[in-house]
């Protein structure tokens, strides 16, 4: 896993004598993503530079240095990512006379022998790239299939100064003199309901993040690219649910394990230390089950523990890790260590985010890079075995709720909205003991004006979105006409599709390349650790959407047919237990140690000369957060992420 960054410009930009310069600048600005060198290439008279920061994984003799030129000389190549069959590849690029054994190299080959996109076609992997045609005086960009790596583009500067930058974070862009930086307030909108800016956009004016699975092409004679979709896990979910599988429960588990065996054993390839991230859930597990059932050797793991009640899942990740015999490392965080990596979070996540699991990932993952290169995660199993407890819920919220009329229900949130959080919050407080135990609640309040909102949802795209909404943005982020995404205006059909598998594909073509991956991939990278997600290999979740529904939900159990392929690895008695997540107490420490910090940034004159946020709202959910009577720390995580951030990157 590398970094890499370039532009394409008709003006004085790619000078002899300014050009090389330029390069250094962009790649020095994300050499975490690539430590183990650097490479540098221009063609001053077509225009185009590119650079790359090499983090050496596969082949990590100077025959895998980047940029890299096809051997027939039309093609100039930098890559970020890993294509795990690609040997595979090479076994029918035949007449090929191949300098050393990397990816880069094997690629370069396909583009010669077969073209860009029948390449792509044959690739299992995780890969953002930037392709120079000499031929065509085309650059050609192209993103993975679930979005794994990042890729940002856009034009920037007026008139000969027009300059097309692209690269694998925003740093490298900023580096380019002709880096404008305005902030796009409508992205900051999508930031603060989903905690994270959903591609194609990005928090600068001018700039957009490649969608996965899509690749664009650019060149001085057609400057507007258009990304297009060479695959599409619309098409996948549908195409899936149209034509399951319909063999039985053990030809499905045997299949399953079959595929995730050979995928993780291809993503085991490497030429440094390779190790794995494990939590003790099903997915990590899984993989980590996976990994040792192939390897000669202990496995490597991972894990990371809190002493705080109800964050803690070390001790079932070491009862797993001794059932295995893998080689387990656990670091246990106090308070003042996932302190100390708040101040790094503006700079590793190079536009605002805030789930704040990204404390945690960035821990575990600087702890793992002291004994690893390479390490393997359960990520995207929730979202292809339908793992989230939200998924049953919301379905059957829906059918309770949509057997009223609207109007009904429209009537009784209003009235229940007239009535203040605290005001329920003291009158429930009495009742509270009578209450069944699963929704007692400290801020009952809270939740049932949330329910409120519910109320009024016309579809269940709408009560799924109100459910997954942090703020609503209008009446917070000042001049911002939020985007329409597929959550919100641009309804997808998904047609086939029911309830639960639509939240399903709507979560993989959002949350988890927007969020999930950003989360891991930027903490890993901080640390120049590489990340493997072995569930996102394309065949998987291919034959994942194959699954009828009952073979991932079965009655309260979900995960079903994952489950079943682990428990023949694990015992069922050190996997059963209520998902916990990844999680810190950000609540308690806003209203402790963090809270200086917390209150400089939230200062109201502050935010109102900034002019980005109403500070009304946000004040009264500090106060309220402060008081106890609520817990408002997602809402504030995220305005003060995007002030820290702001803090970092002043325009």
């Amino acid at each position: 896993m590398c970094g890499f960054a370039g532009f394409l410009t008709a003006g004085p930009w790619n000078r002899e004598e300014t050009a090389p310069s330029l390069l250094k600048d962009m790649a020095d600005a994300i050499a975490h993503r690539g430590p183990d060198g650097a490479g540098y290439w221009h063609d001053s008279g077509h225009g185009i530079a590119l650079a790359h920061r090499r983090l050496a994984i596969v082949d990590v003799s100077a025959a895998g240095a980047q940029p890299m030129a096809s051997a027939c000389g039309r093609y100039q190549f930098v890559f970020n990512g890993e294509i795990y069959n690609h040997m595979d590849l090479r076994a029918v690029l035949t007449g090929v006379a191949w300098r050393g054994h990397s990816d880069t190299e094997t690629l370069l080959g396909g583009f010669s022998a077969w073209g860009i996109l029948p390449t792509l076609e044959r690739c299992i992997g995780m890969f953002a790239f930037a392709v120079w045609d000499k031929h065509e005086r085309t650059l050609t960009l192209v993103r993975d299939r679930l979005g794994e790596k990042p890729l940002y583009y856009g034009w920037q500067g007026q008139g000969a100064d027009a300059c097309f930058v692209f690269g694998s974070d925003l740093a490298s862009l900023k580096s380019h003199p002709v880096f404008a930086a305005d902030i796009n307030r409508d992205a900051l909108a999508l930031y603060t309901r989903h905690n994270a800016i959903a591609a194609p956009h990005s928090i600068y004016q001018g700039v957009h993040k490649l969608p996965p699975g899509h690749l664009l092409t650019v060149s001085l004679a057609n400057r507007d690219p258009q990304p297009s979709a060479y695959w599409s896990l619309q098409h996948i979910a549908e195409k899936g649910v149209a034509s399951p599988f319909t063999g039985s429960d053990v030809e499905a588990i045997d299949a399953l394990e079959g595929l995730l065996r050979d995928a993780v054993r291809k993503q085991m390839m490497a030429d440094v230390p390779l190790g794995a991230f494990l939590s003790g859930g099903v997915d990590s597990s899984a993989v980590v089950a996976l990994m040792q059932a192939q390897s000669s050797r202990p496995v490597k793991t991972f894990t990371i523990g809190f002493n705080e009640a109800g964050y803690n899942e070390a001790v079932h990740a070491k009862a797993v890790a001794k059932h295995l015999g893998t080689e387990h490392t656990e670091l246990y965080v106090t308070p003042e260590q996932a302190l100390d990596v708040i101040p790094r979070l503006p700079k590793l996540y190079s536009e605002p985010f805030s789930d704040s699991s990204q404390i945690p990932t960035f821990l575990v993952s600087q702890m793992a890079r002291q004994h690893v290169t390479v390490s393997l995660s359960g990520d995207a199993g929730d979202e292809l075995f339908a793992g989230y407890g939200r998924y049953p819920m919301t379905r059957n919220l829906w059918a309770k709720i949509s057997s009223y009329p609207f109007p009904l229900r429209q009537a009784f949130a209003v009235s229940l909205l007239k009535i203040s959080p605290e005001v329920l919050n003291a009158l429930l407080r009495p009742v509270q003991s009578f209450l069944p135990h699963s929704i007692r609640r400290v801020n009952l309040g809270d939740k049932l004006h949330k329910g409120a909102h519910v109320l009024t949802s016309r579809t269940l795209d709408e009560l799924y979105l109100g459910l997954v909404s942090h703020w609503q943005p209008e009446g917070l982020v000042l001049g911002a006409t939020e985007p329409l995404t597929c959550l919100r205006g641009n309804r997808l059909p998904l047609a086939g599709l029911d309830e639960v598998q639509r939240m399903m594909a709507l979560d993989a073509m959002t949350y988890l390349p927007d969020d999930i991956l950003v989360k891991v991939d930027r903490a890993a990278m901080g640390v120049s650790l590489e990340t493997r997600v072995p569930f996102l290999d394309h065949r998987v979740v291919e034959f994942a959407w194959q699954l009828p529904e009952r073979m991932k939900l079965r009655g309260d159990v979900s995960k079903w047919a994952l489950r079943q392929v682990l428990y023949r690895h694990v015992p069922k008695e050190l996997i059963e237990r209520p998902k916990m997540g990844f999680a810190v107490p950000i609540g308690a420490w806003l209203r402790g140690p963090l809270r200086a910090w917390a209150e400089e940034l939230l200062d109201e004159s502050r935010l109102r000369q900034q002019g980005y946020f109403n500070p009304n709202p946000i004040r009264r959910k500090w106060a309220e957060h402060l008081s106890g009577k609520c817990n408002w720390q997602s809402h504030l995580w995220d305005v003060l992420m995007f002030q820290a951030w702001l803090q970092e990157n002043k325009p």
